[in-house]
């Protein structure tokens, strides 16, 4: 393994499935992998010391959020998101198109960029491909991702066009705006005579990350991908626009086909996408990095994933249960907690249950990418996959 950063070696292969190591400046990332989601800074509920015992190697923060809430200015003054957060290894920051353009009705696209309204406390704000690509090099992630134009799921060949388009455009601009910060060795907002420096230096150690999109059609897919990588050289490339509405069947046809045209050296990131059943079925179709915060929303929520079957911990059945959410897992809330105890601190109001079924989840996810690492270097991913949907799936029907 090669000790340069943003080295990407891929290990071993099984049918499309890749088991590789990512080098990047806070730490390796053994591939397949789950990134849990630090959306404000935090893997919701979750000490640093927890998610880092999950087996978790790289987590993702949300540039939207953290631009709006504490600012990129806070986090550079105290930094960099590394010490603010006092997570110790790799992190990813996404661009915060998603989030811009799940706003809808109070955001405004131009070729510029996208005005919106701030959640937060009403004020407008604008949104370019150099700002985006500023914001994370303030926050100082291992790797950021560019802006792009994210349409839904069911989204027409016309619109998915207009955005897969101006994501292209838009791709060459952060590209630009990167490389001018890594080469001025400081942090600057805005360019040229207008630019102001900050006096916080951090290693601008950090790369940027295309995004494929085009929807749900194969045509546009392809061509972003070709221009994308005109655009090139890359150290990795993410698949977005995929999980926002469309039939999971579809997406997965979509990565079967895209997968033999994506470069083999590069790792592969699909966005937003991490459903336990979604994850195993992207590594089956060569897909190496996953996020996803549904592992803490459904957490919160008192829903635990098992290879028994989802379990609602709140259910009256569990109210004298002494087994743990599942025997199988390694989790520090399955080797110390009854069901009968979890299902008590949620119905007390008791904060603790929440954080313990997230950690669960966290780790369901984390050690799910862990088993078909193992069994794609052992050349038995096909069997695994299979016994274990069968077994997944079978337990959520029931």
């Amino acid at each position: 393994m090669s000790a340069e950063p943003f080295h990407f070696e891929v290990q071993a292969t099984d049918g499309s499935a890749r088991a590789g190591m990512l080098a990047l400046p806070h730490g390796p990332v053994r591939t397949p992998a789950f990134m849990p989601v630090g959306t404000l800074g935090a893997v919701r509920g979750l000490h640093p010391a927890e998610v880092e015992r999950t087996g978790a190697e790289i987590i993702l923060g949300n540039t939207y959020h953290l631009h709006l809430r504490p600012g990129e200015e806070v986090i550079r003054a105290l930094g960099g998101i590394h010490r603010f957060t006092t997570w110790p290894r790799a992190i990813l920051t996404d661009s915060g198109g998603f989030q811009v353009f799940s706003l809808e009705t109070f955001r405004t696209v131009s070729e510029a960029g996208v005005e919106f309204v701030s959640h937060v406390d009403g004020s407008s704000r604008f949104l370019t491909p150099e700002r985006a690509t500023e914001i994370q090099s303030a926050l100082g992630a291992d790797v950021a991702m560019a802006f792009d134009h994210v349409v839904p799921g069911q989204a027409s060949h016309a619109l998915a066009e207009e955005g897969m388009e101006r994501t292209l455009r838009w791709l060459a601009r952060c590209r630009k705006r990167h490389e001018e910060l890594v080469g001025s060795g400081k942090w600057e907002l805005g360019s040229g005579a207008g630019a102001t420096a900050f006096p916080f230096p951090l290693p601008l150690s950090q790369t940027l990350w295309p995004i494929i999109q085009g929807g749900t059609h194969w045509d546009l897919r392809i061509r972003s991908l070709e221009g994308t990588m005109a655009l090139g050289p890359w150290s990795g490339i993410a698949v977005g626009g995929l999980s926002v509405g469309e039939a999971k069947p579809l997406m997965y046809r979509l990565l079967e086909e895209l997968s033999p045209a994506l470069p083999a050296d590069l790792p592969r990131y699909l966005m937003g996408v991490g459903f336990p059943d979604d994850l195993v079925e992207g590594i089956a179709r060569g897909i190496d990095l996953f996020d996803c915060v549904a592992a803490t929303r459904n957490g919160r929520h008192g829903s635990a994933w098992t290879m028994a079957g989802r379990v609602n911990v709140r259910k009256a059945a569990n109210r004298v249960a002494e087994q743990p959410l599942d025997p199988t897992c390694d989790c520090e809330t399955c080797r110390r907690f009854s069901r009968g105890y979890l299902r008590h601190l949620f119905v007390a109001g008791e904060m603790l249950g929440l954080r313990l079924v997230s950690l669960h989840n966290v780790r369901f996810l984390v050690r799910t990418a862990e088993q078909a690492r193992a069994a794609i270097l052992e050349r038995r991913f096909d069997a695994w996959r299979r016994d274990w949907l069968v077994r997944y799936t079978r337990a959520e029907g029931a």
